[in-house]
């Protein structure tokens, strides 16, 4: 495909000017930029979608080009199969139930029933059961499970076709792209290089920008200095270097600044109990399918838990019964003290995409401020509406726009921007990386590096679990579920060394796996002294203990939490305060106590 001198806009400035871009055979590209850059766009583009405004688009005759969009029109179709067969002859249908397979998508469901998920699934078996000689792929990865990711990653890297990839998951691209198209304020940059590369070849882009940006106004101020101090002297015999100095100034106007990075922070409230939750013995089943039996799972404050597994198979279940949004069947799940959570849900369902975003967020019972309908609470700081949404990447002229009419990656950015508004000490993220791009990705994941509250999340992005997650849950259907520690890549090479033990072949030392208790399996064990007389009644008895310490600081918190306390009365003030420091760190150690007698009690 040959793309020449394209340019296009939709109002204002052009989203591309003179665009050149040429795709040969065998290429494999990732497609980068920021959210609303123009990737999608451009993508229409080169599949014929959308007709320029100036240009041309010259595909060899012969040649097929598929497309596969992120939100599909099924309209016209009654079930799934019937939209991915409706450009195959009848002998090539077998087509479609192969890649179903893989994908895990029902052919027969139907249409008016199907999620968006499934909706998409439809999109890419079309597309990969056409077979072109090149394929469009605009964000594939969204909504797909690890197990289904990794099938295509397998598809595409054995395909003879060319193709071109839109997606936020790094893993992804630098499996499979061996070249990197960047959309950058207009202009399309091409590395002969995997995205492997990318990121070091933007930041040297940028550098080279920034230099030549300096020399420049370093040049306009000089000469401007010129201007006011000896042109009246040489008025007639200087004008073609006034000429100049206007030309320069030209250019530095049309120099187009980069979009900034979303100014993301997180507020942990008050410090929670060194206990966060406490499960034991969880059990859910839906329609006679078990999701959960017989979980375990001890949460301490600074945990970074991921929850990873096939879609369907209880991830998001189990963050609502570890957070009591959900009940269990059978099991008891309790929480430590001080808990202030705050939830990031995949179906963005806390956002009402009839309100527009400013009354979205002035609207939100957690960031009103009395009185004022201009204003928001972020933080515990009054803001203008506007300004903390300029903060997390939104232009005036959408302040008033409905919340329906923006992207999915804006979308979860003012869900970000909400959450990150209002105190918590555990973030429960629920698939928090659809739709974000490269950039903001990475400042989420610095943000909750920095995090010194407790995080449970949701994510097939293998990635962004290697980055955050210190423990892995592997929800492995039919009730299973086994802690590994460390990340996405941890959980596998354990998996491996597991696997390995099982059939008799030799170990590597240091991955053992976990059981859902967070205890190593019986014959990786080291022996463990029995409980004293006096450690079992001490553990009988801490519970109480824990319960008493854990109600005075609920007191003393709730007598602390009036305003008005420290101007009336300083010294009561003052003393609750010390009352309450000292119950919590009594609380810490007897929470400690309790944990490796009960550790050391679990193992005998």
């Amino acid at each position: 495909m040959q793309l020449s001198r394209i340019s296009l806009g939709f109002g204002g400035n052009p989203l591309f000017a003179d665009l050149d871009l040429t795709v040969q055979p065998g290429d494999r590209l990732a497609l980068v930029g920021r959210n609303g850059s123009g990737k999608s766009t451009l993508m229409k583009v080169m599949a014929g979608l959308i007709e320029p405004d100036a240009g041309s688009r010259v595909v060899p005759p012969g040649t097929a080009v598929g497309y596969m969009e992120q939100e599909p029109d099924l309209s016209a179709f009654a079930t799934l199969g019937d939209f991915a067969a409706s450009t195959l002859g009848d002998d090539q249908s077998y087509r479609v139930a192969m890649v179903a397979e893989g994908l895990h998508f029902d052919p027969a469901a139907p249409v008016a029933t199907a999620s968006g998920g499934e909706r998409r699934r439809a999109a890419l078996a079309k597309l990969l059961a056409e077979a072109p000689e090149l394929m469009l792929l605009d964000e594939p990865t969204n909504h797909l499970d690890i197990q289904a990711i990794g099938w295509l990653e397998a598809e595409l890297a054995q395909t003879r076709a060319a193709f071109v990839l839109i997606s936020h998951d790094r893993t992804f691209l630098r499996t499979l792209s061996r070249g990197t198209l960047w959309i950058d304020r207009g202009q399309v940059r091409r590395l002969e290089r995997g995205f492997d590369g990318f990121e070091d070849w933007r930041d040297t882009v940028w550098a080279e920008e920034d230099e030549a940006r300096h020399k420049l106004d370093r040049k306009i101020k000089a000469e401007a200095r010129w201007a006011v101090e000896g042109i009246s002297a040489r008025r007639k015999r200087n004008q073609g270097r006034v000429r100049a100095l206007a030309a320069l100034r030209a250019e530095r106007g049309a120099m187009i600044r980069r979009q900034g990075t979303a100014e993301m922070a997180l507020d942990v409230g008050a410090t929670s109990g060194k206990k966060v939750i406490e499960a034991r013995g969880l059990a859910k089943a839906y329609d006679g399918k078990q999701l959960v039996k017989g979980f375990d799972l001890r949460v301490l404050r600074g945990d970074r838990i991921a929850f990873v597994g096939a879609n369907g198979v209880g991830k998001t279940t189990v963050l609502k019964m570890l957070t009591g949004e959900v009940a269990p069947d059978a099991g008891t799940v309790s929480h430590g003290t001080n808990l202030e959570i705050a939830v990031f849900d995949q179906a963005r369902a806390t956002l009402d995409f009839s309100m527009s975003l400013w009354d979205g967020l002035v609207n939100d019972p957690d960031m009103r401020v009395s009185g004022r309908a201009d204003q928001v609470m972020v933080r515990g700081q009054p803001r203008h509406v506007v300004a903390y949404l300029k903060d997390f990447l939104f232009d005036e002229s959408q302040a008033r726009a409905p919340i329906g009419s923006l992207s999915g990656g804006e979308r979860a950015r003012l869900l970000l921007a909400r959450i990150m508004a209002k105190s918590s000490n555990l973030l429960i993220l629920d698939e928090p990386t659809n739709d974000l791009d490269v950039e903001t990705l990475d400042l989420l994941q610095d943000v909750l590096g920095d995090y010194d509250g407790t995080v449970l999340l949701v994510s097939h992005d293998r990635d962004f679990i290697d980055r955050v997650a210190t423990t892995t849950i592997a929800m492995e259907g039919d009730g299973r579920a086994t802690v590994y520690a460390g990340g996405w890549s941890d959980y596998q090479a354990q998996k491996a060394e597991g696997m390995a033990a099982a059939a008799g072949a030799p170990v590597a030392a240091g991955g053992a796996r976990r059981t859902a208790h967070g205890a190593r399996p019986a014959q990786a064990r080291k022996p463990v002294p029995a409980l004293s007389f006096t450690e079992r009644h001490r553990l009988d008895a801490l519970p109480a203990v824990i319960a008493r310490l854990e109600a005075e600081i609920g007191k003393l918190s709730d007598l602390l939490s009036d305003p008005a306390l420290f101007t009336t009365a300083p010294d009561k003030f003052r003393r609750a305060s010390e009352a309450l420091a000292e119950r919590q760190t009594a609380l810490d150690a007897a929470e400690a106590e309790w944990l490796a007698l009960e550790e050391r009690a679990g193992h005998q």
